[in-house]
């Protein structure tokens, strides 16, 4: 059986290493991409099980991927995280995060 992947695309470095740190003990794979370009790479390679996707990314909107995301890789459970207008929303297809991700939300949803 292998290990549940994660992605976490997000340009704040310290982000990534927490919820690694977090993830990892859980036996996840974890993947960190600081750009969309080097997100969607990871996520055509790896094609995770979940995806921690920012808004505003040095190369983009983040969010713009969503529709593309949960259209060509629906087994894929997207969490969306952003520290500015974060809207809200009854969607079911995937989760809002508000910034900063805090280690009981993540617990709550991973145990």
């Amino acid at each position: 059986m292998r290990n549940k992947k994660v992605l976490i695309i997000d340009d704040e470095e310290d982000l990534g290493i927490l919820m690694k740190h977090f993830f990892t003990p859980k036996k996840y794979d974890v993947y960190v991409a600081h750009t969309i370009a080097e997100g969607m790479k990871l996520l055509e390679e790896q094609k995770p099980d979940y995806i921690f996707l920012d808004n505003n990314l040095p190369d983009g909107l983040g969010w713009g991927k969503t529709e593309f995301i949960l259209v060509n890789y629906p087994q894929t459970k997207l969490n969306l995280i952003s520290a500015l207008d974060v809207p809200k929303t009854s969607a079911s297809s995937f989760r809002i995060l508000e910034k900063p991700v805090l280690w009981e939300e993540l617990t709550k949803m991973f145990g």
